[in-house]
């Protein structure tokens, strides 16, 4: 497999007081192709900044990025807004935690599906552009797709809402998807449900899949490889398997430890 995503000593600031914070420091990641690698960490462990740079969303100016990201023979911190913006929601595309923050609430679900292919094709016609976007719904499990197309968000609970943003994400067939918490606001049953989708866009259309998450149960059940983070560092990285069954850092000692556990004799 070959190495789509290349971050090398990214370094995130911010600007906004006297004295600079560090959010991420040298963080790295090499990223295959079909591979599918969790980040962890809590709250503030810089997961999430790490891959709003990658996506290309931290453009404030109270915010230093350092380092390179490559991609496709670019570096993603310093290329011009124009090459950003043709990779951005079509090559690397990005699923957040709370759909009804992200969709507009004004416009109907087949409008927000189809938005990606506007700005990145706009030859594509009208009605192929409905077509794709009913069939990317039904490729995410809505089997009401004609239906779902009309709908506004708020008519639609929060599995479909979520399924709704990976079709979006998904329309342009990205190489990379990013799903940055996207199980967070679910119940446990619909989480299971779109992490089984996830495999399931990974193993069909080969999207290799950054999954940002601090549930190590479900990082386990997706990811290939997983890296752990702690107050903007790598502190241990590796395949899931041996890092969840034997970390070598105390921090992913004390997370594992953290995973709530059955017990069984006392029911």
């Amino acid at each position: 497999m070959g190495i789509i995503l290349d971050v090398t000593d990214l370094h995130i600031e911010f600007h906004d007081s006297d004295s600079p914070e560090t959010a991420v420091e040298d963080f790295d990641l090499m990223l295959a192709d079909g591979e599918i690698v969790g980040i962890v960490g809590e709250s503030g462990s810089g997961k999430s900044m790490s891959a709003l740079a990658i996506a290309g969303l931290l453009s404030r100016h109270a915010i230093k990025k350092t380092g390179r990201i490559m991609f496709e023979g670019h570096d993603l911190l310093t290329c011009d807004r124009k090459t950003l913006r043709s990779f951005q929601g079509d090559e690397i595309s990005i699923i957040f935690q709370e759909p009804m923050t992200s969709l507009n609430p004004v416009k109907r679900i087949g409008w927000q599906v189809e938005e990606p292919l506007r700005i990145h094709h706009p030859e594509i016609k009208k009605a192929e552009r409905k077509k794709r976007a009913i069939d990317m719904l039904k490729d995410v499990g809505l089997e009401n797709a004609e239906e779902v197309y009309y709908m506004y968000p708020h008519e639609l609970s929060g599995g479909m809402r979520q399924r709704v943003m990976i079709a979006a994400a998904m329309i342009g067939n990205p190489q990379i998807l990013i799903a940055d918490e996207p199980t967070t606001a679910l119940d446990v049953t619909v989480q299971a449900q779109i992490v089984e989708l996830l495999k399931k866009i990974n193993r069909e259309k080969r999207t290799s899949i950054i999954f940002i998450s601090h549930d190590l149960s479900l990082v386990s059940q997706l990811c290939e490889r997983v890296i752990v983070m702690q107050k903007g560092n790598i502190v241990e990285s590796g395949d899931t398997r041996t890092v969840f069954t034997r970390p070598i850092h105390s921090y992913t000692k004390k997370l594992i430890a953290a995973i709530p556990k059955i017990d069984l004799d006392n029911q």
